[in-house]
């Protein structure tokens, strides 16, 4: 059974860190690519950051680039979005994508606020 279960998010202050991370189980991690997306109510889901399969390549969104890391631990099957300077623009849902033409999958989200 495939699953992708993020955790890490919370109301953090602006200016504030948060880490998300993403366990994922039932399919080969290490092969895959691996994103984060977000979703703020009333707008679409954006892609954050991705990582290859191999965790050497990386792609930010101009939004977060300089403030967020992606990374990945294929030995424990998760990835993490390293969030700092955090400002209210960023307060959404958060989801990790696992893709792997043709297959991909997504987690259930995790919320993330970011107000004084």
């Amino acid at each position: 059974q495939v699953q992708l279960v993020e955790s890490g998010g919370g109301l953090v202050q602006p200016g504030g860190s948060l880490r998300l991370s993403c366990a994922a189980s039932g399919f080969p991690f290490s092969l895959y690519v691996m994103r984060w997306y977000r979703q703020a109510p009333g707008k679409e889901r954006d892609l954050v950051a991705q990582i290859s399969s191999g965790g050497s390549a990386t792609i930010y969104a101009d939004s977060v680039k300089g403030r967020f890391t992606i990374s990945r631990d294929n030995v424990k099957s998760t990835a993490y979005l390293q969030m700092n300077s955090l400002t209210p623009e960023d307060t959404a849902v958060y989801y990790c994508d696992a893709a792997k033409w043709p297959l991909e999958y997504w987690g259930q989200g995790t919320q993330v606020t970011v107000s004084s």
